[in-house]
This record gives structure tokens, sequence and C-alpha cells, in this order.
């Protein structure tokens, strides 16, 4: 919703903004459970704010994406009272669509709001102390990403301290399926990724998994990180180990070091892969603390 739409906006006043309606979708897998009326009503109502507010709170606590009938039964609404918020949340970037699936996930537009979201908070906490040590060690710069609906956001990055080096913006998002980053983390899913695995791609046709992209995944596994050329910039070797969960299944982000190969290098590309391969496992033990020593 805009800061300037008044308290007493509506579902018809947002229709009259020109808010288009999407249909409904199929059905997601997951239990979702109504939320509760207030035993007494507010001194001021905002439905279409309390709508969109239910709306977020209910995918932020689902165990996976979940359709608009899904959403409607956990507000305790209709398709029809929640359609045209839904489309706003997701026009503004709350909410990502599923382009195959039409199911719906939080996105991570709040971080952008402000940087507030504890689990990101304590993730930069966690891995800018070992980042730093890395960026020295190797004289390269690094980067963290994390998954964002169908693409990989930079969440924290240190620039190299040499006089040159390849750096990012952070906030930067990259494409799920074509970047080193992206096809690390599909090769390590969360449960949040729809089609968690090697099934987790874009709705772009040349995207789509096959067998070879399946044995590239399956490579990535059985190595445990990924180096290749940057398929965006010729002259950078990405170096990129991902930052696994308890079990080591599962990459909670993904360290990437774009190594710049010169005649000034002061470092081999063998070498920065040793210690980002190091500085993922200490940014993990870091972020996870005994939970993840004990599951070793």
């Amino acid at each position: 919703m805009d800061a300037a739409t008044p308290e007493t906006t509506s579902s018809d006043e947002l229709a009259r903004a020109g808010v288009q309606a999407t249909g409904v979708v199929g059905s997601a897998q997951a239990d979702v459970v109504p939320i509760a009326a207030s035993s007494s009503p507010p001194e001021y109502s905002a439905p279409a704010l309390d709508k969109a507010l239910d709306i977020l709170e209910v995918l932020s606590s689902a165990d996976g994406p979940l359709s608009q009938a899904d959403l409607a039964a956990a507000v305790g609404r209709s398709v029809s009272q929640i359609f045209r918020v839904v489309a706003t949340l997701e026009r503004r970037g709350y909410l990502f669509r599923d382009a195959q699936t039409g199911l719906y996930l939080l996105s991570t537009r709040l971080f952008d709001l402000a940087h507030r979201q504890e689990p990101l908070r304590s993730l930069v906490a966690a891995a800018l102390p070992v980042m730093r040590r890395l960026a020295d060690e190797t004289r390269s710069s690094c980067n963290l990403s994390v998954y964002d609906a169908d693409r990989m956001r930079v969440v924290c990055q240190v620039v190299s301290p040499s006089d040159f080096g390849f750096q990012v913006r952070v906030g930067a998002l990259f494409p799920l399926q074509t970047t080193a980053s992206g096809l690390v983390q599909l090769a390590f899913p969360t449960a949040v990724m729809p089609g968690a695995g090697h099934s987790a791609w874009g709705g772009d046709d040349a995207a789509q998994p096959t067998p070879a992209r399946d044995a590239a995944l399956a490579a990535i596994v059985s190595q445990g990180y990924l180096v290749r050329p940057d398929a965006l910039q010729p002259g950078i070797t990405d170096i990129v180990h991902p930052v696994l969960d308890t079990e080591g299944r599962a990459a909670v982000a993904v360290l990437t070091v774009p190594y710049v190969a010169t005649s000034f290098s002061e470092r081999t590309a063998e070498f920065v892969g040793e210690r980002a391969s190091i500085a993922a496992r200490n940014i993990a033990d870091s972020l996870l603390g005994t939970a993840r020593s004990a599951a070793r």
C-alpha cells in the first residue's frame, strides 16, 4: 500500500486505482491455520491494510508457497475479497508469484526497506568478519547471496584490498538458473524453493531442466562447490561455495569470490578456492553454532 493511502482505503478503491485482478490458482500442500479474529473491534478500521498484513504474516510462517485459495482460507476471507490486495502486494514486490504453479512466496522486499529481517541481520553479522579475513588472505573481493524467489540477492560484500578487483552492488539481483551462485543454490536447495532441487527452474524454456543440467548440479553436490568462468563478465572466474545448514544439505547462503586472474594477481585460483571453502564453513559455524557441530 502507498504511504499516502488513507486509512479508509477499500478493495473497491484499489480497483479504481487500476489494480488488475488475478484468477484463482491451484492449491498448495501446506497446512495453514486461519488467523483468529480479534475479540473486540478496532478503534479505527483499514480493511485493505488488514488484509495485506494478514497475508504477509501467513506467508512468513508457511512451510511453502501458497495459492490464493490457501491465502483466503488462512485469513478467513473469500478469494474475491483478497485478490486485489494480493495483486497489489505482488506488483509492489512483497510477494513473488511462480509463473508455472501460480503459487505465492514472500520476497525479501522488507529487507530492501530497512535490513530489519532478523535472519538476514544474523547472517550478515556472522559472515562479515569471516569475509574480511577472506578478502585480506586472497586479495580478492567476495560477496554473499541468498535465494530470493527465483533469483539470487547479494546481501553483503567485502571489497578487495588490492588496487584492482571485481565487485557487485549489495542488493543486486541475479538469475538463479544461469549464474554460478544460482547453480550452487539449486544444487543445495532449501525447503522454501518451489520444486526444490534440480527442478527449481524458472518459466523460460531455455532454462528448463535437462539431463545435462541435472548432471551439472549433481557434479556440484559431489564436488561441494563450483568454479567456472563468470557468465556475465569475461576474465572473471567465479569460485562459489555453499554455506550449509546443520545437516549439510541446504545452502542458507552462497559465498562467491569473483577471481580476477592477471599478471598482477597476488594469489592463485587454487589458493583462493581453498580459503573460500574454509570461509564458507566458518560462516556456517558462526551462524549455526553448536547445532551444526552436534549434527556432524
